[in-house]
């Protein structure tokens, strides 16, 4: 996946009104991220994404051992988001950018990401989790 159309999913898929909406909320999760991620998992990940996308995950050296409460936190501010409900939002963001990484980064790769968070840090990937399987259709006799 190229960078515009990283970029565009992420604009559509959060509704955002703007790319530069989705290149800020794509830029905030994933440093937000990579500070709980070990440096080299962050640079793994980072090389499965275009670079101008990447580059927001392999800018820390060491992890900080912060919670899912922390991280919205983190993000929320960052993000300048006000209101109750705004939170709400920069959290629908986040799971949007990391749906997208998740269509963009190998399975193996997310797997890794996923066993260095915590429990809790599974709220993130929700939206990933989510992806529908093809129904099939009745086999109808003719």
């Amino acid at each position: 996946m190229d960078y515009d159309t990283f970029i565009g999913e992420v604009q559509n898929r959060a509704q955002l009104p703007s790319r530069e909406d989705a290149v800020r909320v794509t830029r905030i999760t994933l440093e937000t991220l990579s500070k709980r991620l070990e440096p080299g998992e962050a640079d793994d990940l980072a090389a499965q994404l275009p670079e101008e996308i990447g580059r927001h995950l392999s800018k820390v050296d060491s992890v900080e051992g912060f919670s899912w409460d922390d991280f919205v936190d983190r993000v929320v501010e960052e993000g300048g988001y006000d209101s109750r409900d705004e939170r709400g939002d920069a959290v629908h963001h986040a799971r949007v950018v990391i749906d997208v990484v998740d269509d963009a980064a190998s399975q193996g790769e997310m797997t890794d990401v996923r066993a260095q968070l915590p429990q809790e840090f599974e709220e993130l990937f929700a939206l990933a989790d989510q992806e529908e399987k093809p129904v099939e259709e009745e086999q109808r006799p003719e």
